[in-house]
């Protein structure tokens, strides 16, 4: 079957949020949680790695309340974890893999010591540490100042650097996908205001070294070696905080790691399931 948008998309109204996913496949459920660009959603973080993993995995990609098709909500009530649960609980998955992409890898992260009997793995792709770094930029790097002008001026050349800046090699975007991202922007103007009115008054995922490192599950952590967002020492501390993980470290290689390494992050998830 050849998964589309269309073919995978649904509304799913949980106790405090409407909630927007693809869901796809059958099998062990995944849940894929998606960045904080603007834009970015469940299906466009991840629509290079549903095909794949829905093959043999019940996959849920959600729009995060305040980002896609999901409930708008402002910064002081964003709360993706306790999002995340009502998801589960509204579907029935008792027990998940959560994987997350930069602020959805710290939700994973922040989900992973909040919910313990909720997960069976975590995986995250370029998530922050929540704490600065060594060899890191001070304040707001590179990439997250494109990202907030994304939110600010929504324009087709303001996405097209934003998909630069998130890459080693943007050559995979086509002119097709940077306008539907600054489509999506445009058509949310409620969800750009919450994210600005947010800048500085709080992070988009806030976490608590001294819990991260009460992790239990199996964590597999990707990071790109040549990320412009989010400074790969962030995942060598998380590396450092939780006990049964393991970091892969990809050369050549920006923010979207599932997008830019897709066939390898898509086989190096199969089989880190498989062993754990």
């Amino acid at each position: 079957m050849e998964w589309t948008y269309e073919n995978t998309s649904r509304m799913v109204q949980t106790k405090s949020w409407r909630i927007h996913i693809n869901e796809a496949g059958s099998g062990e459920p995944l849940v894929l949680l998606h960045g904080s660009g603007p834009g970015a959603t469940g299906w466009s973080n991840f629509s290079n790695n549903i095909p794949s993993l829905a093959k043999n995995f019940h996959v849920i990609a959600a729009d995060m309340p305040g980002w896609g098709e999901s409930q708008p909500v402002s910064y002081k009530d964003r709360d993706h974890s306790g999002a995340l649960l009502e998801l589960l609980d509204e579907l029935g998955l008792d027990k998940v893999t959560v994987i997350g992409n930069s602020m959805g890898g710290g939700t994973t992260i922040r989900f992973g010591y909040e919910h313990p009997e909720r997960v069976t793995r975590l995986i995250t792709m370029g998530a922050s540490s929540g704490t600065s770094t060594l060899f890191g930029a001070g304040g707001f790097s590179e990439g997250l100042k494109i990202l907030q002008q994304g939110y600010r001026t929504p324009t087709f050349e303001t996405m097209r650097q934003l998909v630069d800046v998130m890459t080693f090699d943007s050559s995979f975007a086509t002119d097709d996908l940077i306008q539907a991202r600054a489509d999506m922007v445009a058509s949310h103007p409620e969800h750009n205001q919450n994210f600005l009115d947010g800048i500085g008054r709080r992070a988009v995922v806030e976490l608590d070294g001294a819990k991260v490192t009460t992790i239990q599950a199996p964590t597999l952590l990707f990071h790109g070696r040549d990320d412009r967002v989010v400074h790969f020492e962030n995942s060598l501390r998380l590396l450092s905080w939780v006990p049964n993980s393991r970091l892969v470290l990809i050369n050549h290689c920006g923010h979207w790691l599932q997008i830019e390494h897709a066939a390898e992050f898509n086989r190096l998830v199969e089989e880190f399931i498989s062993h754990n």
